[in-house]
């Protein structure tokens, strides 16, 4: 099996399990598997709704421990922004959870998949200011921030 073809294989596992798992709360909880409004829950919590979003949060931070330790290369990061830049990026991307009232996996998994109109829109918006915001940082601004 050569290198694209692990890849793949693992890119489809990987969406099966996000899928089945936000099924899964869908069905079981009546919750939705948006990070943001999760780990939302558990700074400012509600009485009797904190357990699970600690759980919740608890197996993501888990399972990515348990990546790094099998498979460490998983996590290089070959593209170097400044500590500044990276501090910009996490502000917008906060601003834009907010705004959009949702992250990406709160509407783009989970939205998307119950035809949410919303949803589409919101994930259509984060791609399209996500592709733009590349390149005016690659194209315009040369990489440098």
């Amino acid at each position: 099996m050569n290198l694209s073809q692990s890849n793949l294989i693992q890119s489809l596992v990987g969406g099966v399990l996000i899928g089945l798992s936000s099924s899964l709360l869908l069905l079981l909880r009546g919750k939705i598997a948006g990070i943001s409004g999760i780990l939302a829950g558990v700074l400012f919590p509600v009485a009797r709704d904190t357990e699970w979003r600690l759980l919740f949060l608890t197996g993501l931070l888990a399972a990515g421990l348990i990546v790094f330790a099998v498979e460490p290369s998983a996590f290089a990061n070959t593209l170097v922004r400044s500590v500044p830049a990276l501090a910009i990026a996490g502000l917008l991307v906060g601003i834009g959870v907010r705004v959009g009232g949702g992250c990406t996996s709160g509407h783009g998994v989970c939205g998307v998949s119950r035809l949410s109109l919303r949803s589409i829109i919101a994930t259509l918006l984060f791609i399209v200011f996500g592709a733009v915001t590349v390149f005016l940082v690659n194209r315009v601004t040369g990489g440098i921030l």
